[in-house]
């Protein structure tokens, strides 16, 4: 009995490290959510890529994504998992070069991955108290290589690209998870945006790393159609079937991956959280949350 639950156990834990985190998949939804007689727009949303240089499969199956064919892309954040990586991810995201896109940081992004104690999280979201000891990321690099993508910066600003004949407007904050979003300036320059925009139709999205509720209740009065997140790596282990066992911030489990509405003050708004495509290092398994990149179909709303 006691062999046959240890050899159970081990066959778990060698599924959750060697083959569910290389079992890429793509996930598709549908929103209703653009101006009358538009054009359906093709949304590539990437999250938590987590990139070590030495993950030859993740980036050969990041660079296959541009079969998809997508008309904008956007990166909720956390695409590095090492010091040495921007190299490798930024030369498998070239394809993507003259595809629109929007981009907002996680703290992976600023900062290398730490050795962690899992079980902490089971007492909530993550703290960072007392400075920090983490590896500097290059930041600035990884910047000027979405730019040279023309992938447009969304965090704690506003903008705005033409796709397909529609204007995609884009609202976002830095990684709430850190307290880096700045709302108030979010707020200012989705003023200055409207105000250059006018009064013609368009679509709004919101998009975040972490989907903490007070930053989902913001986008939601900020007027986004959409909000686009990820950081929760679906909880990363949970029961196949069953919701997210953590989530490292406050999002109902139940929301902490797929398609679901969030609704503030009256007003519901379509929520996508992506799984994410990797995990940390010092971290490297999912049970029952297989990666993913989630293909986005934006279609006109339904006249009524």
């Amino acid at each position: 009995m006691v062999g046959g639950v240890l050899a159970a156990g081990a066959a778990v834990a060698a599924y959750a490290t060697a083959i569910e985190p290389r079992a890429f998949r793509i996930r598709t939804e549908e929103l209703r959510v653009l101006p009358a007689g538009a054009r359906p727009i093709t949304v590539l949303h990437l999250a938590d890529i987590h990139l070590a240089p030495w993950q030859s499969g993740k980036l050969d199956w990041l660079e296959g994504l541009t079969t998809l064919e997508p008309d904008l892309v956007v990166n909720t954040g956390d695409s590095l998992g090492h010091a040495a990586a921007l190299p490798a991810l930024a030369d498998a995201l070239r394809v993507f070069r003259g595809v629109p896109g929007f981009f907002v940081h996680g703290s992976n992004d600023v900062f290398g991955p730490q050795l962690k104690n899992p079980l902490r999280y089971f007492g909530g979201p993550s703290q960072h108290t007392g400075g920090d000891t983490a590896e500097r990321l290059d930041t600035a690099g990884l910047e000027r290589a979405y730019e040279e993508l023309g992938w447009l910066s969304l965090n704690n600003t506003a903008r705005a690209v033409e796709v397909r004949g529609t204007t995609v407007a884009g609202f976002g904050v830095a990684d709430p998870h850190r307290d880096w979003d700045r709302l108030d300036e979010t707020e200012a320059a989705i003023s200055r945006m409207r105000k250059s925009l006018g009064d013609g139709p368009r679509v709004t999205l919101g998009v975040t790393h972490a989907p903490y509720r007070r930053i989902l209740d913001a986008f939601v009065d900020l007027g986004a159609d959409a909000i686009l997140a990820g950081h929760t790596h679906g909880g990363q282990v949970r029961v196949p079937g069953g919701h997210a066992i953590v989530t490292n911030c406050d999002i109902p489990r139940d929301q902490a991956s797929g398609l679901s509405t969030w609704v503030h003050d009256g007003r519901a708004v379509p929520l996508n959280v992506s799984q994410g495509i990797g995990s940390s290092i010092y971290a490297p398994f999912r049970l029952g949350t297989p990666p993913e990149a989630v293909v986005v179909s934006l279609r006109a709303r339904d006249i009524r």
